[in-house]
């Protein structure tokens, strides 16, 4: 930002119409500097004081209809002539043609001109004083108008850089949703079709079954997030579809805070952590296990969700996140700003515990 008071007065944009002419501040300005002139001139002043209060506060007035009005015209100006200066040059000249004016409507009919006068030297003081303050208040005035359009300015830009990085966040965080969704549907499918491969009797309810669940789950996963209540529906009917698929090697149970249900979350977060366990615990143990779905309130605002499988645990699973994981931990940090944690444990004696500790609002 420049230190050059003439450049900051050349970027001042004039605000336009009659309202901002007699805006309050400005009106309120005018009135105090009127003010302190009758009060300066009361002292030795012999004619009627309403004479006095008169005369000041019309050119008062005066002073401010020139400033309201060279700040809206002319239209344009020349590069060379800024609009700040034409508003303080024509404030520093009306000075002294609204007290001749002031001064020559209070001259008596058939007294000599006031110029013929001992009044002159009045006029004089008058006049001196009033182009002693008007044209810096005027100048004062600029620079505050100056100072309020640059803070609005600054207030507008943060307001619109917020909601850039809200968009921002919003798409990176469908993007990643996106990536999750086909890796879901992928396996669902692959686990059906190995059901109809191998002949089962169960595969026509199963077929039904799936697209029952697809036609209540896909409309959801395009969400930018969902409540847990939400969640735990899909996690119910996922779970409901591997059990069908391997009745006597998975059981499952959930326990939920009630007053968590309401909880909003991105799509997806305890569905992303239930099929893992199924695919990287469940499945590959030959007896099969149990998933727990746990979501509890901590303190200072914040709860945990929990998923514990009795699988075969993260050494023989690999041990790694797996494309799932690492986009639900990619999806947390853009959702919770780095204050979500996602962490694997081992179980004892086997199996795994997904742990995800967050906010109660993202």
């Amino acid at each position: 930002m420049s230190s050059n008071p003439s450049a900051h007065l050349n970027a001042i944009v004039p605000p336009t119409g009659w309202r901002a002419l007699f805006g309050w501040r400005r009106v309120r300005t005018v009135a105090i500097v009127c003010a302190l002139f009758v009060l300066l001139f009361s002292f030795g002043w012999k004619a009627a004081m309403w004479h006095l209060v008169a005369r000041v506060f019309g050119v008062g007035l005066a002073l401010l209809l020139v400033f309201g009005l060279f700040e809206q015209w002319p239209r344009r100006l020349p590069r060379w002539l800024a609009r700040w200066a034409l508003q303080v040059a024509a404030v520093g000249v009306t000075v002294p043609l609204a007290f001749f004016v002031a001064f020559w409507l209070a001259t008596a009919a058939g007294a000599p001109p006031f110029w013929q006068t001992a009044r002159l030297q009045s006029y004089m003081t008058f006049t001196f004083l009033g182009m002693l303050v008007a044209p810096w208040t005027a100048l004062a005035a600029l620079l505050r108008q100056r100072e309020a359009k640059v803070e609005k300015q600054a207030i507008d830009f943060a307001l619109e850089r917020s909601e850039m990085a809200r968009q921002a966040l919003d798409a990176r965080m469908r993007l990643l949703t996106a990536q999750a969704q086909p890796h879901f549907l992928f396996n669902t499918l692959a686990n059906v079709q190995a059901l109809v491969e191998a002949g089962s009797p169960r595969a026509p309810q199963l077929l039904q079954c799936l697209t029952e669940y697809l036609r209540a789950a896909v409309p959801r996963l395009d969400a930018s997030a969902n409540t847990l209540d939400q969640e735990l529906e899909l996690v119910r009917a996922y779970l409901e579809l591997m059990q069908m698929r391997m009745p006597d090697r998975l059981a499952f149970a959930l326990h939920v805070d009630p007053a968590l249900r309401s909880l909003r979350c991105p799509p997806m977060t305890l569905l992303t952590l239930v099929e893992n366990a199924v695919q990287h615990g469940i499945d590959p143990s030959e007896d099969g296990g149990r998933i727990d779905v746990h979501a509890e309130r901590l303190a200072e605002g914040r709860c945990r969700l929990r998923v514990r499988d009795t699988g075969v645990g993260l050494q023989a699973s690999g041990g790694g996140l797996g494309t799932g994981l690492a986009a639900l931990r990619e999806r947390l940090q853009w959702a919770y700003s780095g204050s979500a944690t996602l962490a694997l444990n081992e179980v004892t004696p086997h199996g795994v515990q997904a742990t995800i500790d967050l906010d109660l609002e993202p």
